[in-house]
């Protein structure tokens, strides 16, 4: 039986950072990934490939020409599945490649089979090839991810009716698709074929989406979809989906049905603790497969077994998952933590993007604060005309008291990265005299800032800032 300072289950964000810190602290660490390869959920069927899927999608429609050369535009006329898979496995392979160098480099061990608990400190690994070995850890990570949540009642045949994993395999593209959830992984697959010219309708029972977005944002987002002629059923229900004839037709609750090629379930993930046997260490898993933790440690109610990345719930993104795996690793090594700073950014790659750092307007006026907010249109900026932009929107909320800024919010082209700069402001507790006095390069969309900004501080008038 071989022991390790630490265990770490599951190679994605949170397993792989979480492994190499602890590596980089002098410890010997070993990584069990039950995937064909290294890289999780994150790499394999989450992150990296939808974020490939609609880079390709967005080049091969010539998306981003389209306010130049009209909607008809495009740059390959007939896109076929293969395009979109080709590119996938040339970056797959890329990914893949750079985690195995990192962990040689790091002398982090790793192993391929399926990992359960025997004891509280020792792990069953079954390998593919049927061997079994134990190992024990003096401190365990959990970073196993989540999986889609598939109900009974829905009919999948990894053809017509899919999950989000199958939807990577698929062998031709659809010209009409049902998209059953309006959250972050529904709503980012749902614009990416709405952008390769599918016809495409969103459901979702509430009759709201991505609450924990700014509502001018959503609203905002809304539109554009809308106006591209994507039916948004919201506050609807898919009560049965029947296949036939190699169509799908689906009966929503208020008797309204729907014939589609193809149905995306996107409505929610599973935490994929089921085959760890949880039990043996003492822990349980809540009704979707979730983990309890300490937010600030990442420690379990079992005090050397950790988890971190999906499985603990919100916000499930990669970035944070990495930073939690992290702090996990350094506390279970016995190491120094420091807490991460308080804002994180936000990031749904939609077509538009969405991008958010901070406090909402929502959440603004809940705390009772004092606000102004800035706004700015990228199609203000000259490099949204260069672009060809006629859509994009930033927001800045400021606080009348302090001056400083409380949150920022865009949705449009390039949003994922312009919140940094955003993001850098909130952390380091900036006003708005920063984008008011600051020169931004011209022409870039960052300006739209500086044109934010000078909305809010026209707003805001003399009022000084009580700091």
């Amino acid at each position: 039986m071989d022991q390790f300072d630490l265990l770490v289950v599951g190679s994605g964000p949170a397993g792989r950072r979480g492994a190499i810190q602890a590596a980089k602290l002098g410890k010997k660490v070993l990584v069990i990934e039950q995937g064909k390869r290294v890289g999780g959920v994150s790499v394999h069927t989450g992150t990296i490939p939808s974020k490939t899927l609609r880079e390709t999608a967005l080049n091969l429609s010539g998306w981003r020409e389209r306010g130049f050369y009209g909607r008809a535009y495009r740059v390959k006329q007939e896109i076929s599945a293969e395009d979109l898979r080709r590119r996938l496995l040339i970056t797959l392979d890329h990914e893949v490649e750079v985690l195995e160098h990192q962990f040689a480099r790091n002398r982090v061990q790793h192993i391929r089979g399926k990992a359960s608990f025997i004891d509280p400190q020792t792990m069953q690994v079954v390998k593919d090839d049927g061997e079994v070995i134990h190992v024990t850890g003096t401190s365990i990570l959990l970073a196993v991810g989540t999986k889609p949540f598939r109900p009974d009642y829905m009919p999948f045949d990894n053809k017509t009716v899919l999950d989000s994993d199958e939807l990577l395999e698929i062998e031709t593209l659809p010209r009409s698709m049902v998209v059953i959830g309006a959250g972050v992984i529904g709503i980012e697959y749902a614009t990416i074929f709405s952008a390769l010219d599918t016809q495409v309708t969103l459901i979702d029972p509430k009759s709201t989406m991505l609450d924990f977005i700014d509502k001018e944002i959503v609203e905002d987002f809304i539109y554009q979809l809308r106006d591209r002629n994507m039916k948004l059923l919201l506050g609807q229900k898919a009560e049965k989906v029947v296949r036939q004839d190699g169509k799908v037709e689906l009966t929503l609750d208020n008797g309204r049905r729907i014939v589609t090629d193809m149905v995306l379930f996107a409505a929610g993930r599973m935490g994929a603790t089921d085959t760890l046997n949880l039990a043996a260490a003492g822990l349980e898993a809540d009704n979707r497969g979730r983990l309890s933790v300490n937010p600030e440690t990442f420690a379990t109610k079992v005090p050397h077994i950790f988890a971190a990345g999906d499985v603990v719930g919100f916000p499930s993104l990669a970035s944070t998952s990495m930073e939690q795996g992290r702090i996990a690793a350094r506390v279970a090594v016995g190491a120094i933590a420091k807490e991460p700073p308080k804002y994180f950014p936000y990031g749904i790659y939609a077509v538009p993007e969405i991008s958010t750092c901070g406090l909402s307007e929502e959440e603004v006026k809940e705390r009772h604060i004092p606000y102004e907010c800035g706004i700015a249109r990228f199609r203000e900026t000259s490099r949204g005309h260069i672009m060809g932009l006629d859509t994009g929107l930033l927001k800045m909320i400021f606080s009348l008291k302090t001056r400083r800024l409380l949150g920022v919010h865009i949705v449009g082209e390039g949003a994922t990265e312009l919140v940094h700069i955003g993001q850098a402001v909130l952390n380091l507790k900036g006003t708005v005299e920063y984008f008011v006095e600051n020169t931004f390069n011209y022409p870039t969309l960052a300006e739209a800032y500086k044109i934010a900004g000078l909305d809010a501080w026209n707003r805001m008038g003399d009022i000084k800032s009580e700091l």
